[in-house]
């Protein structure tokens, strides 16, 4: 799914004039330990599974959601993970972006993991020692994904 609506109705207003997005990133787990990753058709990169919130949405909510549409795995939010400022990021059509990222630990719940929509190229399950090389940033929220729950990370 493309950006949201309220998004692209932003950007008719100011351009590609950096902007200021709430996004959400999984760190799902299954059974075996093993982490969901998705390539990314953008960039190619394998990366965990993230997405945009829509104006109102829940955090975990929306995770979820972004989880289901991307790659038709059901998930359960466990915990925060992480919450931190992502970017600058210039997209290839000259829009800057930055992200609030508010990291989630999640744990499988159903369905075959697959892709489910035109943001990935490939969907997989991988254990955590045959990672393959991730975007900027994703190694870490697997490791704090697997630090004890009291630890949440942020920058101070």
């Amino acid at each position: 799914m493309p950006a949201p609506e309220y998004i692209l109705s932003l950007r008719n207003k100011i351009g590609n004039d950096p902007l200021w997005i709430p996004g959400v990133r999984g760190v799902v787990f299954d059974d075996a330990g093993r982490v969901l990753l998705a390539q990314r058709t953008d960039n190619r990169q394998w990366a965990l599974v993230s997405g945009i919130l829509e104006p109102g949405e829940q955090p975990a909510r929306g995770l979820v959601r972004e989880i289901f549409e991307e790659t038709a795995v059901v998930a359960e939010a466990e915990r925060v993970v992480s919450v931190g400022a992502v970017g600058p990021f210039t997209y290839p059509n000259g829009d800057v972006c930055e992200f609030l990222d508010v990291v989630f630990r999640c744990r499988y719940v159903s369905g075959t993991a697959r892709v489910n929509d035109d943001e990935s190229l490939a969907v997989g399950w991988f254990a955590l020692d045959e990672l393959p090389e991730l975007m900027p940033g994703h190694l870490s929220s697997i490791r704090h994904a697997l630090a004890p729950a009291e630890a949440a990370h942020f920058e101070p």
